[in-house]
């Protein structure tokens, strides 16, 4: 079955060739924007009132999934570890997902705190991080 995603607009970073296998709220090496197409602005209506999002996003300058399921990340000095217990680019889909923090918008654009995307990244969707406080469902 093929599945198709449309890019709804692009990552800036400052990563031009490597970047962080996990965002970094704290990374000052910004600025990290959310550049959405223009007739996306309209969907941006009260994002605001929202701390954090989930950017998803399309991993394009990775090398590919080579059909091994094992992964070595360099943290780890040659052990390995399952695909899916790794931040390893190189998935079966190449599906970038990171939570950031929501600074301001303006216009089309949405300034975060720090992403694990390269510069010119396909930006796929952005969702509101929403808390659910456990003492409400009680």
């Amino acid at each position: 079955m093929d599945i198709i995603y449309n890019s709804i607009g692009v990552i800036h970073t400052p990563y031009i060739d490597m970047a962080p296998f996990q965002a970094v709220e704290d990374d000052t090496s910004g600025p990290f924007v959310l550049e959405l197409e223009e007739r996306y602005t309209s969907a941006l209506k009260d994002l605001e009132k929202h701390k954090y999002l989930i950017v998803f996003f399309h991993i394009d300058r990775a090398e590919g999934y080579n059909g091994s399921n094992i992964a070595h990340p360099p943290s780890m000095n040659g052990a390995s570890i399952g695909l899916f217990a790794s931040r390893s680019p190189n998935r079966p889909n190449a599906i970038g997902i990171d939570v950031a923090r929501l600074m301001r918008i303006e216009g089309n654009r949405v300034y975060t705190s720090g992403l694990s995307a390269l510069d010119g990244t396909p930006l796929l969707d952005i969702k509101p991080y929403i808390s659910v406080d456990r003492k409400e469902l009680d």
